[in-house]
């Protein structure tokens, strides 16, 4: 079995799809001869031919606008948005369009479409680069949001998001695509969407963490338990639909939880979780739940970045004061 990293992984499950459904179509700026600004459709349209993987202009509007087009006609269009803070130029297309057209047309019509785009910190990109929008797009009712945090889940999920029957907004954590490698098949599978995954058992604090935060989620949990402090690392995988079954289960066994994201905590993913837990699990809770998240600025410097990112040594600080309250 090959040791692939979360790029190759995307990268397979993109010629899967397109080799085993021909409605399957891949397009953004610089996928095609480029192969993309991180090489994830690296070689598509050399094998599949540029009727399928198709390099389009410099207009995130047009990009989800056509996408929106194919799904509704029958095809399986995957669309990538070069940077996550570029998604700011479509949102109309996502969230006006892309996610209402079954509600506004009563079932008649639906746009199975994916939306990919690469995000998050800690690789010194310029700005609207490194921005977490997620909160943005889990708001927004009528689309799945879907963040893998390693090779395996990234294909499966992959795979997954492009058979569904919705609209799957696809988050990719640029500082994960070559970070590390790890055993994945190199058959066809799916990841149920929908379905968080227990990356490390524990009996005294619930981390919370989805993408990028979840590395640095099982380093604190690493660094606790040489304190002797048992935490449970819960990758969401899935935002929305968020897996209530999986957080209520975590929170009612350890009695603590700490949300750990990326975005802004204002009005983050993360007050979301923290309500669920509190409507799920109220009675088990032996502190109240707390959160580690981006500073409440815009997306900084990169000079700036390491201190306003969510850290390991900010998360243990979270994990103690969770132990003492």
């Amino acid at each position: 079995m090959p040791r692939w990293t979360m790029i190759e992984a995307i990268r397979d499950a993109l010629a899967i799809a397109l080799r085993g459904d021909p409605r399957v179509l891949v397009f953004g700026e610089d996928v095609g001869k480029n192969g993309g600004v991180f090489r994830a459709t690296d070689g598509l349209q050399a094998e599949f031919g540029e009727s399928r993987v198709v390099d389009t202009p410099l207009a995130e509007k047009a990009i989800v606008g056509t996408a929106v087009g194919l799904a509704m006609a029958g095809m399986k269009p995957v669309a990538e948005i070069q940077f996550l803070g570029f998604a700011y130029e479509a949102m109309d297309q996502i969230a006006a369009q892309l996610a209402r057209i079954r509600f506004r047309t009563q079932g008649r019509f639906t746009a199975p479409a994916v939306i990919r785009a690469p995000y998050g910190g800690g690789v010194r990109t310029p700005e609207l680069h490194s921005d977490s929008l997620e909160a943005l797009f889990a708001h927004t009712p009528g689309l799945v949001v879907v963040t893998p945090s390693r090779p395996y889940d990234a294909k499966g999920l992959l795979l997954s998001a492009i058979r569904s029957p919705d609209p799957v907004v696809f988050l990719e954590p640029i500082r994960l695509y070559r970070a590390f490698r790890e055993e994945v098949p190199e058959d066809d599978y799916e990841v149920p969407l929908g379905r968080a995954a227990i990356r490390r058992e524990g009996s005294d604090v619930t981390l919370v963490a989805w993408g990028p935060t979840v590395p640095v989620a099982e380093s604190a949990a690493a660094q606790a338990a040489a304190k002797g402090i048992s935490c449970e690392v819960l990758d969401l995988r899935t935002l929305a639909p968020l897996d209530r079954s999986a957080l209520q289960a975590s929170v009612e066994k350890t009695g603590r939880a700490i949300v750990v994201h990326e975005a802004v905590q204002y009005a983050g993913l993360g007050a979301e979780i923290a309500a669920s837990i509190m409507d799920l699990a109220f009675y088990h809770l032996q502190a109240p739940v707390l959160r580690v998240a981006g500073l409440d600025t815009p997306y900084p410097p990169a000079s700036l970045e390491d201190a306003w990112l969510p850290s390991v040594t900010r998360v243990v600080r979270a994990i103690e004061r969770a132990m003492e309250i």
